[in-house]
């Protein structure tokens, strides 16, 4: 699968996505105008879970019973070793009828490790961001994704930000820099590894509304929750008003639980 690529920190690029197999199928809500939107954050650790089994199909399990419109995916194996040469992405997009998109951070064991996006709409254009390198490279994975007939669009961008302080807010700032300009509405959906009171976080707050997820908040690891590093940020605030905003407690399928939003859109003549 062809993975477009621009570096830090060009603007989201169009890139032709004739070449993608989609999954042939029409979710009847695609064909109409959108007043939510479900989106999903998981990091799935290449579908190895707490047991040590590596099995996607019950992280898909997972992805269907939360019934989300868009997936970002964190720890994601593109025909690796340790998991069997498989095209997780492809392969995760069949299981849930969802069309999907790869960013890799680098080449592993024969294959790529990165991320993944996948949505139930229209992708109109995708691009895989070079971000400030550290310990490991990272990219942020975009997605332009078209929502309906009513032609409105968001960008949703896939993140695992890694793994000093110090890189996390190089990361952050690049991504900053990359949407400064950007009239979009632009999602943030993923694993970045930092607290709520980091750096990091105070820095992405500048820019994106951080919306919190209520008393049981903690995402990481699954079985015995102790930290909250798992997001889902969008802008502009006044765009969208959150519907339902949850940690599912799934103690097994990865060391991460699952994030979920559902946002309403709010009709920008109605702005407050």
């Amino acid at each position: 699968m062809h993975i477009a690529s621009s570096k830090y920190p060009l603007i989201l690029a169009v890139a032709a996505l004739g070449a993608f197999l989609f999954p042939e199928w029409k979710d009847t809500r695609a064909a109409q105008d959108r007043a939510t939107i479900r989106i999903l954050a998981y990091n799935i650790k290449h579908g190895e879970g707490m047991d040590g089994v590596i099995d996607l199909e019950r992280a898909a399990r997972v992805i269907r019973e939360l019934e989300p419109d868009i997936v970002a995916l964190q720890e994601i194996d593109s025909a690796v070793e340790r998991t069997s040469r498989v095209d997780q992405a492809t392969r995760l997009g069949e299981l849930t009828s969802m069309h999907s998109v790869f960013g890799a951070f680098f080449d592993y064991q024969g294959g790529r490790y990165g991320m993944a996006l996948l949505s139930k709409f229209p992708i109109t254009a995708y691009a895989n961001h070079w971000l400030p390198e550290g310990t490991e490279p990272r990219t942020g994975l975009a997605a332009q994704i078209q929502l309906g007939d009513s032609g409105q669009e968001i960008i949703v961008v896939g993140i695992h930000l890694y793994r000093t302080p110090e890189q996390r807010y190089a990361q952050a700032s690049g991504l900053v820099d990359i949407y400064r300009n950007e009239t979009t509405p632009v999602i943030l959906a993923g694993d970045f590894n930092s607290l709520p009171d980091s750096d990091v976080l105070a820095l992405l707050k500048q820019h994106w509304h951080v919306p919190a997820k209520g008393e049981d908040r903690l995402t990481y690891p699954s079985d015995v929750p102790q930290r909250e590093i798992d997001y889902i940020m969008y802008r502009p605030a006044d765009r969208f008003e959150v519907v339902e905003h949850k940690v599912f407690h799934e103690p097994l399928v990865s060391d991460h639980r699952p994030v979920i939003i559902e946002l309403r859109f709010l009709n920008p003549a109605n702005r407050n």
